[in-house]
């Protein structure tokens, strides 16, 4: 019973991900978590003020289950399935990082110093959190589709425009992490 506490190899979770793309491409569906956002807006109204929210939502209601299951797994996961409560990470990375003033690193698994309440009252924690939320969700927007309905569900119908995106999003990941997080902390 203990091996269900340990993480799944990709051996295990890329074959069951890639068996779920299967299915939906074989019913005609795509997947995305940013097109559920989308839907909520619409399901609340927001069709009334932007023509961007004018589709037909209840099509794609089988979407929202996706995000009540990822709601639920993780809840279950890190709270039933979970023997850790931190990220394993290389120790040369968590010095890197508590010299950088994370003292949280290799201890927790979100850094408490931008994901605890108390980031709330930090201007610098609020500011980093606000811009990159926005980014994030300019970037899903201008990109046509997030990180998930891109590198899993675009790169598995073979559409080029995935492709594409996926490798700004590594090309991104990568400037942000080596160049501005340094200069940012």
């Amino acid at each position: 019973m203990n091996w269900i506490l340990e993480p799944w190899s990709w051996y295990i979770s890329g074959p069951l991900i890639a068996f779920i793309m299967f299915l939906l491409l074989m019913v005609g569906k795509d997947f995305g978590m940013s097109a559920n956002l989308r839907t909520l807006c619409t399901m609340c109204g927001a069709d009334k003020t932007s023509d961007f929210f004018k589709f037909d939502w209840k099509a794609q209601r089988w979407n929202l289950i996706v995000v009540l299951g990822a709601i639920i797994g993780g809840f279950i996961g890190s709270h039933y399935l979970s023997n850790e409560t931190a990220v394993a990470i290389n120790p040369e990375v968590i010095e890197n990082l508590q010299s950088m003033g994370f003292n949280s690193a290799g201890k927790t698994y979100l850094p408490t110093e931008l994901y605890d309440m108390s980031a709330l009252t930090d201007i610098k924690s609020l500011s980093i959190l606000i811009i990159g939320g926005f980014l994030v969700g300019f970037g899903a927007r201008y990109a046509g589709g997030c990180t998930s309905g891109h590198a899993i569900s675009g790169l598995s119908d073979l559409q080029f425009p995935s492709l594409i995106t996926v490798i700004g999003f590594f090309a991104g990941g990568l400037f942000m992490i080596h160049v501005l997080f340094p200069l940012i902390f």
